[in-house]
C-alpha cells in the first residue's frame, strides 16, 4: 500500500514542492488553498446564434463536453473527434451520462500519428465554425493544429485549460476547485471537496456561454481561454462575508433565507429520453467523405 509512505512525504513537505513534483510528473494534484483571489470577470459580450454552426470537439470528460452538449441543444452540429489509442475515458463510467452529453453528435476517430489522420485533423478544423478543446497547448501543436491561425481564419477556438494556456499543468475537477479556494472542512478541520468535480460543470456552462457570444471587437475569429481555475475563483465569496447557515431539518436540509428557512432542492435526473451515444468512429468514413467533397 503505498498511500503511507505518500502520506509521510507530504507532512515533511510544502505545497510548494507538492506543486512542483504534480508538475513534474504530469499528475492532477496540487496542495489545498482556503481562499483565491477572484480573477476580474470578464467584460460582458453580446450573444450570437449557433444555429446550424459546425462544433469539432476535442475534448473529453465533463468540461468540455457539456459546453458542446449545450452548443448542440442550440442548434449546432457537434462532431466528436477521439483517437484510436485515447477515447474519451467517461465512454467507460455510467453509460446514461455519457448519452446525455452526446447524444445526436457524430464520432470520428482518426489516429493523428499517421499522414492520412493528420491531413484529416486539419480538414475538420478548416471546416469548423467553433473548436473546443481541453488540452494543454502542445498536445494540439504537436499534430499541426494551430489554435491562432485558425482564429485569424476565422473560427472560434474554445481553449479549456486547468489553469491557463501558459501553465504546463494538468488538472481535473476536484483537484482544481480545491486548489482554487473551494473547499469545505469537516468537524476535525480537514479539508473536503465540494460537489461532486464541480470545477467541470463550472467552466463547461462558462466555455459554452463564451462560444455563443460575439467575438470582441466585431473581429472574425476569437480564441476563448477558459481556465478551470480562474473559473473557480470567480464564484467564491469574500470570507468576510457573512454565509448562509445550512442544517439538516428531518429528513431535509435548509438554509436561512431572508425570510426564513428555504428548502435545498434535491438533486433531480433532467426529464425526456435521450438517443444513445453514437460507437466511437461511426461516422468518420461519411464526414471524411462530406469534407473531402467540401475540400
Amino acid at each position: 500500500d503505498p498511500w503511507p509512505a505518500v502520506e509521510m512525504w507530504l507532512r515533511e513537505h510544502s505545497g510548494s514542492e507538492l506543486a512542483d513534483g504534480a508538475e513534474m510528473l504530469g499528475i492532477a494534484a496540487a496542495p489545498v488553498v482556503r481562499r483565491a483571489s477572484a480573477p476580474t470577470a470578464p467584460a460582458e459580450a453580446r450573444p450570437r446564434s449557433v444555429e446550424g454552426l459546425l462544433v469539432v470537439d476535442f475534448s473529453a470528460l465533463w468540461a468540455g463536453p457539456l459546453c458542446s452538449h449545450l452548443l448542440g441543444a442550440a442548434g449546432a452540429r457537434v462532431i466528436k473527434v477521439e483517437t484510436p489509442n485515447r477515447p474519451d475515458g467517461a465512454r467507460f463510467g455510467d453509460r446514461g451520462f455519457y448519452d446525455l452529453l452526446h447524444s445526436g453528435h457524430e464520432s470520428v476517430v482518426l489516429d493523428p500519428d499517421t499522414e492520412f489522420g493528420r491531413r484529416a485533423l486539419a480538414l475538420l478544423v478548416d471546416a469548423a465554425d467553433i473548436v473546443v478543446e481541453a488540452s494543454r497547448p502542445r498536445a494540439l501543436e504537436r499534430f499541426g493544429l494551430d489554435a491562432t491561425a485558425a482564429c485569424a481564419a476565422g473560427t472560434t477556438w474554445v481553449s479549456i485549460t486547468a489553469r491557463g494556456r501558459d501553465s504546463p499543468t494538468v488538472g481535473f475537477g476536484d483537484d482544481v476547485a480545491a486548489s482554487s479556494g473551494l473547499v469545505a472542512a469537516d468537524a476535525a478541520g480537514a479539508p473536503m471537496f465540494v460537489g461532486d468535480a464541480i470545477a467541470d460543470p463550472l467552466t463547461g456552462l462558462t466555455a459554452a456561454v463564451r462560444a455563443m457570444s460575439e467575438p470582441p471587437g466585431g473581429g472574425p475569429g476569437h480564441l476563448w481561454e477558459v481556465a478551470m481555475s480562474e473559473v473557480v475563483a470567480s464564484t467564491l465569496v469574500d470570507v468576510a462575508e457573512p454565509r448562509p447557515r445550512v442544517r439538516r431539518r428531518g429528513d431535509r436540509w435548509v438554509v436561512d433565507g431572508a425570510s426564513g428557512e428555504v428548502d435545498i432542492a434535491e438533486p433531480r435526473r433532467r426529464a425526456g429520453a435521450f438517443a444513445p451515444a453514437p460507437a466511437a468512429g461511426r461516422d468518420t468514413e461519411r464526414v471524411l467523405r462530406e469534407l473531402e467533397k467540401r475540400a
